[in-house]
């Protein structure tokens, strides 16, 4: 086999020194991001070539049901080795992305620098400014030390990505909230420290009055609270089998803004919009009134929580269990209306077979239809840019032999690992 031929090659690529596509050099260019193309362009290659009919060997030839077996076997095994690839790439750019955010919070802390500085020509400089370039670097040297430790899981960035690889919404909302909010308290820290009159600490203590941070502190809390809710909701729903979830390769930025299929979402889009306007409004205000905790508007703050619960009332909607609708003979164009009987193909409609981010071959090949005591796997079939089977809500498998005659419970067992409701059929000789 050529993918069989694919590892080994590897293998003694591995061991003789040679760089192969899962090498992890630093400078290597045949690096893991370098395997993972060849490895999809090789696939996507070989699945064109099936799906022209082309490649066949003249063994399996002779028969339509041997030729697509054997030709679903094959790219099972080359998705095998795109995910493989995939998998080590994905971990790879976590392992690098750790640099990425220590760049970005050094750069922040540069720009604030850059900025204090230019605001404070004609207004001088102030103990204010010392405060929050301060608290700036306490919080910039603070977060990338957590990224250090955990440079393995993305840096910085590790609290937010979820359990299916996924950036979450949730998280990298409550995140910001809660990092301006200890970025705010040590400005305050930082001035009351350096603050020598009397007055001046009575004012800055004053300035953590609940009556002016109240606002602030109820978002915070609520943020917070649908994070480790959403956690909750959906991996209650995951384990009820009423939500399929597939894990990601790696987290992408995309994920704040779209689903698990990578289509855009309007529950998250809005949620992240309304949220960071307001951010952005207090990091104004605080901006302006360093010497106490921003004062966010009630209004504005009971938009971030109108925003908030339609977030979490789009997670208790969204998914759904895959369902079995009906059960027939494929029939193709000329045959005869005839009963169902071993060794014939069956068409099983309904709908949700396929989860969201399940879309690529590897994850197809994993379905399973059950057929009384026997699992079937769902056979690839290749069609230029994609596969006509299966669907998510049609699946074409052959009745084995093994099957009884009689009634025969049918169910589909989907690639993220849920069970549908059981259909019988009759299964003749």
């Amino acid at each position: 086999m050529a993918v069989q031929e694919a590892r080994q090659g590897a293998g003694r690529g591995s061991g003789s020194g040679a760089h192969e596509g899962g090498c992890t050099c630093g400078d290597c260019p045949y690096g893991a991001r370098e395997g993972h193309r060849r490895a999809v362009a090789e696939f996507l290659a070989k699945r064109d070539e099936f799906a022209s009919g082309r490649g066949l060997p003249p063994a399996v030839a002779y028969s339509a049901s041997a030729s697509r077996q054997w030709v679903s076997d094959e790219l099972t095994q080359s998705a095998d080795l795109v995910a493989e690839r995939s998998r080590a790439d994905g971990e790879a750019w976590l392992a690098r992305l750790w640099r990425f955010t220590a760049i970005v919070v050094w750069g922040a802390v540069a720009i604030l620098l850059l900025a204090q500085a230019l605001t404070a020509i004609g207004a001088g400089w102030t103990a204010a400014r010392t405060a929050g370039l301060v608290a700036a670097v306490l919080a910039g040297a603070a977060l990338t030390a957590a990224g250090y430790l955990h440079r393995a899981r993305g840096g910085a960035l590790a609290p937010v990505i979820g359990e299916d690889n996924r950036l979450s919404t949730s998280r990298a909302v409550a995140a910001a909230w809660v990092l301006f909010v200890v970025y705010a308290l040590l400005v305050l820290i930082g001035e009351l420290t350096v603050a020598s009159a009397h007055d001046r600490r009575d004012a800055l203590i004053a300035g953590l009055d609940l009556a002016r941070g109240v606002g602030v502190v109820t978002v915070v809390a609520v943020v917070s609270g649908i994070a480790v809710l959403v956690r909750r909701v959906v991996g209650l729903r995951v384990l009820g089998q009423r939500l399929q979830k597939v894990r990601a390769d790696r987290p992408r930025a995309a994920d704040l803004l779209t689903d698990d299929s990578g289509r855009g979402s309007f529950a998250d889009t809005q949620y992240l919009l309304v949220s960071g306007v307001a951010l952005v409004f207090a990091a104004v205000r605080l901006a302006r009134r360093p010497d106490q905790l921003p004062d966010l508007p009630w209004g504005l703050a009971l938009l971030v929580l109108v925003s908030a619960a339609t977030y979490l009332a789009g997670k208790y909607a969204e998914g759904g269990r895959p369902v079995v609708l009906s059960v027939v003979r494929a029939r193709e164009a000329g045959d005869l209306d005839a009963p169902i009987r071993t060794g014939d193909d069956i068409e099983i409609r309904g709908a949700g077979f396929v989860p969201p981010g399940a879309e690529s071959a590897g994850r197809l090949s994993r379905m399973a239809v059950r057929i009384g005591a026997v699992h079937v796997h769902v056979p690839l079939v290749p069609v230029p840019g994609g596969f006509s089977n299966p669907t998510d809500t049609l699946l074409t498998v052959p009745v084995p032999a093994d099957v009884e005659p009689g009634k025969v419970d049918v169910q589909v067992v989907t690639a993220a690992g849920v069970e549908t409701n059981r259909v019988t059929i009759d299964v003749t000789e």
